[in-house]
């Protein structure tokens, strides 16, 4: 299990009039406003005919699929939404209420949850390898430098709701249907939409490190780049945008967006007095690694449309959150979320039912583990 520390966060605050003021609080202290929310048979064609045409149909097919990457990602394994109705009746009850107690006592719990759920999914598909714990046979995929600063309140999550489902329906629940219930209980106590999650997933049999690059987005990612990952499971242009709205709560560490503020390549299109404050707050960065600032400076624990309004505003802390905004592809969703948060969290809830979904694992492919850090079998 891994234990989350005591962290100091220095938080930026845009007041009603135009000025910004910050405040370095213990995360503990933070005080949080949450809401509880795809013919021959008539003998048309002769033989040779009917070959040709064929042989067109197979081609014209296969192009489809390849162009298609929702239908080849699409899950072979049948998810319901009332999987454990009869075998852990008291599931949902258990992670709700695990949920809403961590989230009480560390709200950031809700963003990094929601950050491991994604990164989970993304590799190797929603099967709970990022939980999996490095041994002396494997380099798991948690310890690959890019997920290095994941939030240990989301690992810790996971382990409280799987030791509570073990006591009351001991190997059934899977750590993939806890990260995936947990993250959806979690976005709609800080005000986000409530979606539906279908369960049945497996844990995967694999946790591989070396596989993590070119899987996961990063922070200077430009658009295309950003697509590439996105495409290849099965989601556009706008899924993306919607999904990316996510970073309307959470934190980055100054590591991730230094470039922007420090040097030649500062970027002058960042609001000069936010960037003032961040150049502040990050000027130790590379002694104190652990210094980050919220990614909505305005409502941090608030799961709104902020994020896009910030975005138009030159807030947006991460390039990869500033070139959604300069993308001409990518704007005019960037512009609809901003003016309307009722269609961002339709299609954020769309696109977070349809994440759940991607690659996972079925009897065949996957276990329940008995430790969500562990596979049940020590050299897999």
């Amino acid at each position: 299990m891994l234990t989350p520390t005591t962290r100091t966060y220095m938080v930026l605050f845009f007041l009603d009039n135009n000025q910004i003021e910050s405040s370095t609080i213990p995360r503990r202290h933070l005080n949080i406003n949450s809401n509880l929310h795809i013919l021959r048979e008539q003998n048309r064609y002769t033989s040779h005919e009917f070959t040709m045409l064929t042989s067109w149909f197979l081609n014209v097919f296969f192009l489809v699929l390849a162009s298609v990457p929702s239908i080849l990602s699409a899950p072979a394994t049948n998810l319901t939404k009332d999987y454990y109705q009869k075998t852990c009746p008291d599931f949902s009850k258990i992670v709700r209420d695990t949920v809403t107690t961590k989230q009480a006592q560390q709200p950031t719990t809700a963003a990094g949850t929601l950050r491991v759920f994604f990164h989970d999914c993304f590799l190797e598909g929603c099967d709970a390898s990022v939980l999996v714990a490095t041994n002396s046979f494997n380099k798991a995929e948690r310890d690959d430098e890019l997920n290095e600063s994941l939030p240990g309140d989301a690992f810790d999550i996971v382990t409280r709701i799987k030791t509570a489902l073990e006591l009351s329906c001991p190997g059934v629940v899977s750590c993939a249907d806890i990260l995936a219930q947990s993250t959806r209980d979690l976005i709609t106590i800080v005000g986000g939409p409530f979606y539906e999650v279908k369960l049945g997933r497996k844990d995967g049999f694999e946790s591989k490190a070396h596989k993590v690059h070119g899987n996961i987005p990063i922070a200077n990612h430009t658009v295309h780049d950003m697509m590439s990952i996105f495409k290849k499971n099965g989601f556009s242009l706008k899924e993306m945008v919607a999904l990316s709205g996510g970073h309307t709560v959470g934190f980055a560490h100054c590591i991730e967006f230094s470039s922007r503020l420090f040097g030649p390549r500062a970027d002058p299109e960042l609001d000069s007095r936010y960037a003032d404050r961040l150049k502040d707050l990050c000027k130790d960065h590379m002694v104190n690694k652990s210094m980050a600032a919220f990614l909505d400076p305005i409502t941090p624990g608030k799961f709104d449309n902020m994020y896009f309004k910030n975005l138009k505003r030159g807030l947006g802390l991460l390039a990869s959150d500033h070139a959604l905004f300069k993308d001409n592809g990518t704007r005019p969703f960037v512009d609809l979320y901003a003016d309307n948060q009722t269609a961002f969290f339709e299609d954020f809830a769309r696109a977070m039912e349809k994440l759940g979904m991607v690659g996972v694992k079925g009897d065949k492919d996957g276990e329940v583990r008995r430790k969500c850090d562990h596979f049940n079998k020590l050299d897999v």
